[in-house]
């Protein structure tokens, strides 16, 4: 027989059960929700400048270029075309000379890229500038490059660095899914130059690019940064006019330019502080900072670019020539088009 509390206490379970059903009933709500996919690209790749042993730190699957200054590798990516979007994260770590010293103490230009493999320029994906001897931690968003980020491909990265042993560099690609996110459909690299210089492209530098059709909005992603051989003056620290044309009419004119590169002192460890009290990391730039990744700028060229064949012409005004010692001013200059199937609803109202 059951003791009299045991009957009581099933009597006032049911009763609960029976007066608010919600409580005893309710069951965890499931999620669709995906989580998101990372895909590591490098890892601890070495870069340096060694030309009579570039692969001296090559790690597996990876090959030595440039004297060790670009490393190689290919990956698969996810091939799902689902809207979503992708983060590039980059780490970039100096090379410990001892307890107190790092073996490249400068600033270097250096970015990871897609290397298509078709006989056009490659796409850069990130760039960025090392600090002055630390480390360096990016995340940037590279949605806007989706129709080439998915399959079998080939990535270079890259550190214009002239010491061995110099940087070591982690790159991966995380994947998010969006519902509503503005996937472009589809992407092309346009160009791509490490040494704009006034010698090879005082007139500028023209290139074709063929707009498929069925596109309602084109846009243009362009990356400048002015640099010099010898590290004084032009063309990086003095301002210069970048001018694009679209079949011989000028689209955009502008000044790459930083302006904050103090806020970012604390980054950059070894550089030098002069006898004015200024500091080599806190002056302004032809569009960079020392520690800084680099943002595109972004043009809408769907008026000018049609679908059919185009010719993009660039220049740089006034670059520094090459004086009697060699040294002289140069760009690094990258662009890529994208294009959209039909307007996101967040440009419904514009």
């Amino acid at each position: 027989m059951t003791p009299p509390i045991a009957r009581l206490r099933f009597a006032a379970a049911c009763l609960a059960a029976a007066l608010f059903p919600a409580a005893t009933t309710a069951q965890p709500r499931e999620t669709t929700a995906q989580a998101p996919v990372v895909v590591p690209v490098f890892h601890d790749v070495a870069l340096h400048f060694l030309p009579d042993s570039a692969a001296k730190f090559v790690v597996r699957g990876t090959k030595a270029e440039e004297n060790g200054r670009v490393a190689r590798t290919t990956v698969a990516l996810p091939d799902s075309r689902a809207p979503r979007r992708i983060t590039a994260l980059v780490t970039l770590r100096p090379v410990p000379k001892s307890d107190r010293d790092v073996a490249d103490r400068y600033d270097r230009a250096g970015n990871v890229r897609l290397a298509l493999g078709d006989g056009g320029p490659d796409v850069e994906i990130v760039r960025f500038m090392t600090a002055y001897g630390g480390r360096t931690d990016y995340e940037v968003d590279v949605s806007y490059l989706a129709p080439l980020l998915h399959g079998r491909r080939e990535f270079r990265a890259y550190v214009d660095t002239w010491v061995s042993p110099a940087w070591r560099l982690d790159f991966s690609l995380r994947y998010t899914p969006a519902d509503s996110f503005p996937t472009p459909t589809w992407a092309a690299p346009l160009y791509y130059a490490e040494n704009f210089n006034a010698e090879q492209n005082g007139g500028g530098d023209s290139v074709t690019v063929t707009i498929p059709p069925g596109l309602s909005r084109v846009v243009m992603k362009y990356v400048s940064t002015g640099h010099c051989t010898d590290g004084r003056d032009e063309d990086e620290f003095v301002s210069k006019a970048n001018v694009i044309a679209v079949d011989g009419v000028v689209v955009a004119r502008f000044h790459p330019w930083r302006e904050d590169c103090r806020k970012f002192r604390e980054l950059n460890p070894y550089c030098a502080r002069w006898a004015d009290g200024s500091w080599s990391s806190d002056y302004s730039r032809s569009g960079w900072c020392p520690s800084q990744e680099v943002a595109p700028i972004e043009f809408d060229l769907t008026d000018h670019l049609r679908p059919g064949k185009h010719t993009v012409r660039f220049v740089v005004e006034g670059m520094r020539p090459k004086d009697k010692d060699g040294n002289y001013g140069y760009w690094r200059l990258s662009a890529c088009v994208v294009g959209w199937a039909k307007p996101p609803a967040l440009w419904k109202n514009e």
